[in-house]
């Protein structure tokens, strides 16, 4: 891995302010212009909306995806995008593209993991080859993305960060999400710990935990989902909080809100609200 002392022959990069109690969680990502983000996921749902709206902002995106029909489309009028296949699940794949990356760019500003996949499952219908495969990509995909960010973004430099995405469902058990809960739950947890260890040394960590957002995925469910958003507002809302140094980036909040005041409950309460809310 490549620490900050052998970046010998990069650019220069602009120093970063240590964290303070009240300032930034993370150094502000001020402009995309010219920006380079690796957007892994980028093939359809928040992950498309967000490489959308960083081409538009001025970014040099990297597009990741298992579906590369679907990423060269997404690239056809941009110039500036690069097209790297991968599966989250073959680590070999992902290094890979991080040395395609690396060769053309020289590291990253900013690796977005947004792949994930969502699975319902409940006790009585528990399948444990089905929930391997949901922890395959949820939790250990995502290991594998930062094991090959991380290099790239301490090439880059102060200022250059990882976000992940994970969900709203990691706060508090949910119906239906006997496995994709502890999945998001654990990435909510080893975002804490990563930004724990990156932020001191002027390196950021992005959480993002969306609600309900009208996706391929959100498409299949067969319950009202309460104050759903589209993926571009999705998307707008994620990088104008990364641009303002945020640490969590969750919405809507008129959502989040009420499962975030649920996560401090007792449990005698917390999980009597759950089974209020959703019948179950």
């Amino acid at each position: 891995m490549t620490t900050l002392t052998e970046r010998a022959g990069t650019s220069p990069v602009a120093q970063v302010a240590p964290p303070t109690l009240f300032g930034p969680l993370n150094p502000p990502f001020a402009s995309y212009i010219g920006r380079r983000v690796w957007v892994i996921g980028a093939s359809y749902g928040i992950g498309e909306a967000i490489a959308r709206d960083l081409m538009s902002r001025g970014a040099r995106v990297a597009l990741s995806a298992r579906k590369a029909e679907l990423l060269e489309k997404l690239a056809a009028d941009n110039t500036q995008a690069l097209v790297l296949p991968l599966d989250v699940t073959d680590h070999a794949s992902l290094v890979a593209a991080a040395e395609r990356l690396n060769a053309r760019w020289g590291g990253a500003d900013l690796v977005l993991i947004v792949a994930g996949t969502h699975t319902e499952m409940r006790a009585q219908d528990w399948d444990l080859a089905q929930a391997r495969r949901l922890l395959e990509v949820n939790l250990h995909g995502v290991l594998n993305c930062v094991d090959v960010a991380l290099p790239l973004i301490q090439r880059a430099g102060p200022g250059a960060g990882i976000g992940i995405v994970s969900s709203v469902a990691g706060y508090v058990g949910l119906p239906k999400a006997l496995i994709y809960g502890p999945s998001k739950a654990a990435l909510i947890n080893f975002a804490e710990c990563l930004h724990g260890d990156l932020r001191p040394q002027g390196q950021a960590v992005y959480l993002v935990n969306p609600g309900f957002v009208d996706t391929p995925l959100t498409q299949k469910n067969d319950f009202s989902m309460p104050a759903l958003l589209s993926a571009n507002d999705a998307a707008r809302i994620t990088l104008d909080e990364i641009a303002a140094g945020r640490f969590e980036i969750h919405y809507p909040k008129r959502f989040t809100r009420w499962l975030k005041l649920l996560r401090i409950l007792p449990y005698r309460f917390q999980l009597w609200a759950v089974r209020k809310v959703t019948g179950q």
